[in-house]
C-alpha cells in the first residue's frame, strides 16, 4: 500500500499549484503533496550540499534544515554558489541561508550551526529524510541505524576531486508507484483468431503500478566479506570507486579531514598506505586501485558537485514523493570517464 503521508499543512494552495505546475503535471498532485509535507535535514554546506539544497528547495519540500558548524573559507566558496564572496569567516550554513531561501519563499529554510556529532538521537526523528555529506563513516552508520528504527530515509554523499558518490537507505519496505504502458486485453470474439486474444501494450495509455522494494543498511554495504563466494562473484562488476570510497572514508577517520591540495605530497603517500591497508584487510590486491587515483581525489570540483548533487537531490525527491523506482543503493560518478555508474551492489 502506498503511504499517503498525511501531515498538517500539506494541502496545496492555489499559489503553490501555480509554482509547482510543471512538477504536478510531471509526477501528479499526490506526489507533490507528499513532497510538500516532508521535512529534510541536510548536513554539510560545501559544494555538494549547495547543489542538493537547491534541488530540494526548488522541488518544494515543506522544510529544509541546513546543518554545518564550519566557517567559510576561500576554498569552500569555490564550488559553493549559495555563499556570498564576502562571507569568509562566517558560518557556512548561516551564510548560505539568504540565497537558499530566495530560491523558493514557500519552503521553510533554517540554518543550524551546531556540530552534527553533538545532536542527540531524537533530533533526527523530526525529519522525513536525512542527507549526510562530509561526515565520518561512524557517524553515517550511527545515523542510518537510528533512522531505520523510525522509518526515516537516509542519504549519504560526497565529492572527491573528479569522483563522487551517493548512497540511499529507504528501509525494509519502500513503497512507490511507477508509470507503465497500459496492457489491453485481446478480443474474446471467436472469429478474431488466437492472436487477437493475446494482451497488447497500448503506447498511448499508461497505468500506475504500485511496487515495494527493500534496501540494505550502510553498515552492510560497507562491511562486505570479500572471502564470501557470492561477494567474489560480484567483484568484477563492482566499480573501483567503491574501494576508493573506503580509502577516503578511512583517511577522514584517521586525519579528521579530507585530502588537502596544500599538503598534496604528504596526503598522497598517506592515501597509498591506507589503500594498501584497506584492501589487504579485505583480502584484495592493492592493484585493484591503481596508484594514479591520488591525482584525482583532492578538493570538490563544481561540475562534479552539479552531477552528483543532481542525482542525489532527485533521489531524495523520488523517495519522498514515492514516485518512480529509486537507485539501490549506490551511485558512483567518475569525472575522468565523463559518465555516471549506477550500481546495485549491496542491495537485497
Amino acid at each position: 500500500m502506498i503511504d499517503t503521508i498525511e501531515k498538517e499543512d500539506n494541502i496545496i494552495s492555489e499559489e503553490e499549484a501555480a509554482q509547482y505546475d510543471r512538477q504536478i503535471r510531471l509526477w501528479g498532485l499526490d506526489a507533490q503533496k507528499r513532497l510538500r509535507g516532508s521535512r529534510v535535514l541536510l548536513v554539510g554546506l560545501r559544494g555538494l550540499g549547495a547543489e542538493v539544497a537547491k534541488n530540494l528547495i526548488l522541488a518544494g519540500v515543506k522544510g529544509l534544515t541546513l546543518l554545518d558548524h564550519e566557517q567559510v573559507t576561500e576554498e569552500s566558496r569555490r564550488a559553493q554558489f549559495l555563499i556570498p564572496v564576502d562571507a569568509d569567516g562566517q558560518n557556512q550554513a548561516q551564510a548560505s541561508l539568504e540565497r537558499a531561501q530566495l530560491l523558493n519563499p514557500m519552503v521553510e529554510v533554517k540554518a543550524d550551526t551546531d556540530t552534527v556529532e553533538s545532536k542527540p538521537d531524537d533530533f533526527f526523528f523530526q525529519f522525513d529524510a536525512v542527507c549526510l555529506t562530509r561526515c565520518s563513516k561512524d557517524l553515517m552508520v550511527r545515523v542510518d541505524q537510528l533512522c531505520a528504527s523510525r522509518n526515516i530515509k537516509v542519504f549519504c554523499g560526497d565529492v572527491y576531486g573528479y569522483h563522487g558518490y551517493m548512497f540511499s537507505d529507504l528501509g525494509q519496505e519502500h513503497h512507490y508507484v511507477e508509470e507503465k504502458p497500459k496492457v489491453v486485453k485481446g478480443s474474446n470474439e471467436a472469429n478474431d483468431g488466437p492472436e487477437a486474444k493475446k494482451p497488447k501494450v497500448d503506447p498511448n495509455e499508461t497505468t500506475m503500478v504500485k511496487k515495494t522494494i527493500s534496501f540494505c543498511s550502510l553498515k552492510e554495504s560497507l562491511e562486505v566479506d570479500w572471502t564470501n563466494e557470492k561477494a567474489k562473484s560480484n567483484l568484477k562488476r563492482t566499480p573501483v570507486d567503491y574501494f576508493l570510497l573506503q580509502v577516503l572514508l578511512k583517511f577522514r577517520t584517521d586525519k579528521g579531514r579530507d585530502p588537502q591540495p596544500d599538503s598534496f605530497a604528504e596526503d598522497s603517500q598517506l592515501l597509498l598506505q591506507i589503500r594498501d591497508d584497506v584492501l589487504e584487510t579485505m583480502g584484495l590486491s592493492s592493484e585493484l586501485l591503481p596508484n594514479t587515483f591520488v591525482s584525482y581525489c583532492f578538493s570538490e570540483m563544481a561540475p562534479v558537485c552539479a552531477v552528483v548533487g543532481g542525482v542525489l537531490g532527485q533521489e531524495i525527491v523520488k523517495a519522498l514523493s514515492q514516485r518512480d523506482a529509486p537507485h539501490r543503493n549506490f551511485f558512483f560518478f567518475d569525472g575522468l570517464k565523463g559518465s555516471g555508474v549506477v550500481d546495485y551492489f549491496g542491495s537485497k
